[in-house]
């Protein structure tokens, strides 16, 4: 098994294989994951615990991705947050500003993908911050 820093990590997605797909793609890497089939549930979660990462689909029923990420930093602005679409190019090039999303990663997407965005977001130095609760 890779030897990644391990990250408690919180996966929203409304469709649960996809949710357990990345699931066990960061289950391989060591993290501990959390998953989360709403934006209602993944708040309920982060009100009881914190998260080195949220990693949040865009397209979800009553609340969309960038939605969550905008009220997660509302709460906690060092909070990273990742967002995975399949509509990442059709977002870029709207021009419209993702308020709260750190990062996009398009589906389909590569375990190599994930690892660097999980990289990119959640230094060497953040790691502590799961542990603060």
């Amino acid at each position: 098994m890779p030897a990644f820093p391990q990250r408690r990590i919180l996966v929203v997605d409304d469709e649960p294989l996809v949710c357990d797909a990345v699931k066990m793609m960061l289950d391989f890497d060591g993290h501990v994951v959390e998953t989360a089939g709403s934006a209602k549930a993944a708040l309920v979660l982060l009100e009881k615990g914190k998260f080195d990462l949220v990693i949040t689909d865009f397209e979800m029923p009553i609340m969309k991705g960038d939605e969550l990420a905008a009220v997660i930093k509302s709460r906690d602005p060092t909070q990273p947050v990742i967002m995975i679409t399949a509509y990442a190019e059709m977002l870029q090039a709207a021009g419209k500003p993702l308020t709260g999303v750190d990062s996009i990663i398009s589906k389909p997407f590569l375990l190599e993908d994930l690892r660097e965005a999980i990289a990119k977001a959640t230094p060497l130095a953040a790691e502590g911050r799961a542990d603060a609760n």
